[in-house]
């Protein structure tokens, strides 16, 4: 169940909040829910004075509801900053990774990834230059990212939780097709290298194009692939064809072109809910789906440009 949109938020009445916080330990639970769907009329606003109340309850059952009502606001907050960074462009895949890591990190501290990343950034620059032909730029980004930051595909748990989030991956050194996809593809562009994110099914890869920036790419667009899982093993097009034959699949125009970054987070919220499946968490598939289901909604509304 998902509650009332941060858009619409109550105007602040700090001691009408107060009271309301005052009241977290009610009994009886049809009142509490009354009281639960106020507090969280007020949106972000609620957030502080909750953390304060919390710091000083000693009653275990109201930390616990405070716990809740915390959570279901930052969602909340997290799902609309989703949307309106789809509705903005969806340029910055850095800060759709962040944003769709924060549903499970809420605290995460985004400047500390930003540094990280922004390191790994300066190390690749520092070896790259105008002369150098694409394959030989890839030769580089692969050095950077497997050899000196000692990134690696997670074979012997494929779905972990930890491989599904930016922090976590960053601490592990290790992450799924998709996410060492997705870190390697903000590395590239945040160099300016003309790399792209393709669907292919089970298993997510990169193309190399002609371009960085163009309105829409095809498959006439892209020199070659790119395997993250394998070490930035290079490849081409028939591979591709010989996989789609060995999973019996009927080849599409989208397992060969570069998608679109909206494309790329929600195959991350599929796997994340796929992840959260096969570890017997209900709660966190039906607020994964609830999310998957709102960002494929704002493109079945047309309201993205």
């Amino acid at each position: 169940r998902y509650f009332l949109s941060l858009h619409y938020t109550m105007t602040i009445n700090p001691d009408q909040l107060s009271a309301l916080i005052n009241l977290l330990d009610e009994p009886d639970d049809k009142t509490f829910d009354i009281i639960r769907e106020r507090i969280y009329a007020f949106g972000e606003t609620a957030i502080s004075p909750l953390e304060m109340a919390w710091e000083n309850s000693l009653d275990s059952r109201v930390q616990g509801r405070i716990e809740w009502i915390l959570h279901q606001i930052q969602q909340e907050g997290f799902r609309h900053q989703l949307i309106d960074w789809m509705k903005f462009g969806s340029s910055d895949l850095l800060k759709g990774f962040l944003l769709t890591s924060k549903t499970h990190y809420p605290d995460l501290n985004a400047e500390e990834i930003t540094i990280a990343i922004d390191q790994m950034k300066m190390d690749a620059w520092l070896e790259l230059n105008d002369n150098l032909t694409a394959l030989e730029n890839v030769k580089v980004l692969n050095h950077i990212f497997y050899d000196m930051h000692k990134f690696e595909g997670n074979r012997v748990n494929l779905y972990a939780p930890t491989n599904q989030y930016i922090n976590t991956m960053l601490e592990t050194r290790k992450g799924s097709p998709l996410t060492l996809g997705i870190l390697y593809l903000i590395l590239a562009q945040r160099l300016n290298l003309p790399v792209q994110g393709v669907n292919l099914p089970q298993h997510f890869i990169l193309a190399y194009t002609t371009e960085l920036y163009q309105p829409q790419f095809s498959v006439g667009d892209v020199l070659f692939y790119i395997n993250p899982f394998n070490k930035g093993a290079v490849f081409t097009r028939r591979e591709i064809d010989l996989f789609i034959r060995q999973m019996q699949l009927k080849p599409e125009a989208s397992f060969f072109s570069p998608c679109t970054n909206v494309d790329i987070i929600q195959r991350l919220i599929s796997n994340m809910i796929l992840t959260y499946t096969q570890l017997g968490t209900p709660e966190k598939v039906e607020e994964l789906n609830a999310l998957l289901e709102l960002m494929k909604g704002a493109y079945d509304k047309e309201e993205l440009p």
